[in-house]
């Protein structure tokens, strides 16, 4: 892959710190949000905090929601992390509901409320590999990683699910599809095993994205 990584920038407020921890690893990413940046992109990464309303207005105001469709159809690498997970979704319940891209199946639901329970989902939690993933390779299954999130996927094909994670009840905190990987929690904000995410996806991006695992098994 002699393409740049491309760091989306659609107003998101943790872009700098995304690209910091991929110039730790690899090299400095171009920030953009320019939609030729896309098509010429070697691997992109779409970050996000905030609302999904937000997220979707400003991808499409920005011209960037039918490029990165595209670029994802055509089996191109593509890393998505906590608001950059939830909308490759079908729909998200936040605010009066909003549809997002629609790349994988499945609908966003925010955190019951109640008992032991706090929402949001704020700090360090353990992730467990389902499968196996050049993305997750040689990190440990119940690495922790940092979380800042009130809602969750709800995928129930399971083939999609990489990494699990127990927050009174078990959610996919990684998922995985192809060439899509994304995860909830922020490997920016994850020290070590964090920033291994992010080289591991550019080492898989530059190789040709190596077949991974699909069936469930094979736990480190």
């Amino acid at each position: 892959m002699s393409a740049p990584v491309v760091v989306i920038d659609y107003g998101a407020g943790n872009l700098r710190s995304v690209a910091r921890a991929v110039a730790h690893v690899h090299e400095a990413p171009v920030v953009s949000a320019d939609p030729d940046d896309i098509h010429t992109a070697g691997a992109i990464i779409l970050p996000g905090v905030g609302a999904a309303s937000d997220t979707m207005q400003n991808l499409s105001s920005r011209g960037l929601v039918e490029p990165l469709l595209a670029y994802i159809e055509h089996g191109r690498p593509f890393l998505g992390v906590c608001m950059g997970l939830q909308a490759l979704f079908e729909w998200s319940e936040e605010g009066d509901g909003q549809e997002c891209l629609g790349v994988l199946p499945g609908r966003v639901l925010r955190f019951p409320t109640g008992g032991e329970r706090k929402v949001p989902h704020m700090g360090w939690n353990t992730v467990d590999w389902v499968r196996d993933h050049p993305v997750t390779g040689g990190i440990p299954s119940g690495s922790a990683f940092y979380f800042v999130h009130s809602f969750y996927p709800s995928v129930p094909d399971a083939s999609l699910h990489l990494g699990v994670t127990e927050y009174g009840d078990t959610f996919p905190s990684v998922v995985a599809r192809d060439n899509v990987v994304a995860t909830q929690f922020h490997p920016e904000k994850s020290g070590e095993r964090g920033l291994r995410v992010y080289a591991n996806f550019i080492q898989w991006a530059r190789a040709g994205m190596p077949a991974a695992a699909t069936a469930a098994g094979g736990l480190r």
